[in-house]
């Protein structure tokens, strides 16, 4: 049986199934090993990591924990409990904007090469050429915020670097606009979120694109590139203040367990902790050489769990209504059996956005595309509800196909 239980119950003799934090944060060589020493539970703490899963089958139970079962369905409740009304309207439809986000998307990635290109020479970053690809993402963002995220969300390893960099800067304008910051400020975040990873620029691709967990020595190259990108951008005039704290400190965590300064929570700005999370979220749920990503409604809840002691909690709720407990892009399992992609967000309940149904998992078998608005009942285009949210490899469908009905 697995169990969740918090590093403080941690004993010589339990069987660790999963160290549940992000990859490459933690000790260990692996992720499911026998705790043989107090030395091995010191370095789990140290490390701080808090909650971890056992397996009771293999080693040492807790009998007032939970089971993983049990905590993940806590965590489920405390989500959909932040459901509340959504920060963004839609201003154009998906499909018009699809074209439009595709062009942006190819654009900002293709700037983003240009810029570490330059930087691995020592030339100093030119805003007045990022200014406006910045501009046109932040555009694209407030016609309709889907198009652009959802496009986002399709990477590929080679390409990984840059588009998480344009991911970055997509997510981070439309959670600062979901709060109403002014429009000074959201560009200059943008700025931040599309140049935040410049030092990666300095890593060896040996190592930033390694299969397989890296070494220490290796780790503290890769915790290099905060500062190697705040002295590269520092070099060029025009860069503001916004964009240089969010390049230096967007790894750093409330609990003082980040890098480069291992700043705590009152030392962090609010745009470097906005960063932050839109960093993780972005990373987790992209496929890299060394993992699967995971969902995107899956990362969701972990970055709600980790905002206990990582994130601002505030600030992970906050981005949750902004980008939807069921993101643009999220594949879905209604109560009718049909599968669908979620395309937009409703108005007033993130719980019943618009979805686009194509197939039936109870013929197994793909239907006419359908766009159902599930705030609406039966016979007005809605009158199904969403059971959970599903993988698209457990039913090898691709739901990005199916985000727009012509």
């Amino acid at each position: 049986m697995l169990k969740k239980v918090d590093a403080s119950q941690l004993k010589v003799g339990m069987f660790i199934h999963d160290l549940d934090c992000g990859w490459m944060e933690h000790p260990f060589v692996r992720n499911r090993f026998l705790l043989s020493s107090d030395e091995e539970i010191l370095k789990i703490r140290n490390a701080r990591i808090h909650g971890v899963v056992i397996d009771c089958g293999k080693g040492l139970d807790v009998d007032d924990a939970p089971t993983l079962a049990q905590a993940e369905a806590a965590t489920e409740a405390e989500v959909t409990a932040i459901a509340a009304r959504p920060l963004v309207v839609t201003r154009v439809s998906l499909g018009e904007e699809l074209a439009r986000a595709a062009n942006i998307r190819k654009q900002a990635a293709g700037l983003v090469r240009t810029v570490m290109a330059d930087a691995r020479l020592g030339k100093a970053v030119e805003i007045e050429r990022v200014g406006p690809v910045v501009e046109s993402i932040t555009e694209s963002i407030l016609r309709t915020s889907g198009a652009l995220l959802g496009l986002l969300r399709i990477k590929n390893k080679d390409d990984y670097t840059f588009l998480h960099s344009v991911s970055v800067c997509a997510l981070l304008v439309a959670f600062c606009r979901s709060r109403n910051m002014d429009a000074e400020t959201i560009y200059q975040a943008g700025l931040g979120g599309l140049l935040h990873d410049t030092g990666k620029a300095l890593v060896p691709d040996a190592v930033l694109n390694k299969q397989g967990r890296l070494t220490d020595e290796e780790f503290e190259i890769i915790k290099r590139h905060p500062r190697d990108g705040y002295d590269i951008l520092s070099k060029t005039p025009e860069i503001g203040s916004i964009p240089l704290d969010i390049t230096l400190h967007h790894h750093e965590r409330r609990d003082g367990s980040g890098y480069p300064d291992r700043l705590a929570e009152g030392g962090i700005s609010e745009l470097a902790q906005m960063a932050a999370i839109v960093d993780v979220y972005d990373a987790i749920t992209s496929d890299r050489c060394y993992h699967k990503g995971m969902s995107a409604a899956e990362a969701l809840r972990k970055i709600y769990e980790w905002s206990k002691f990582h994130f601002s909690p505030t600030l992970a709720q906050e981005f949750m209504r902004c980008v939807g407990i069921y993101p643009v892009g999220t594949l879905v399992l209604l109560e009718s059996g049909r599968l669908g992609v979620v395309t937009e967000p409703h108005e007033t309940s993130l719980l019943t956005p618009k979805v686009n149904v194509f197939f039936s998992t109870r013929n197994q078998s793909y239907i006419k595309p359908q766009s159902l608005d599930l705030s609406k009942p039966l016979g007005f285009g809605g009158g199904d509800k969403i059971v959970r949210h599903e993988s698209p490899e457990k039913w090898n469908v691709n739901p990005l196909r199916f985000m727009h009905i012509a």
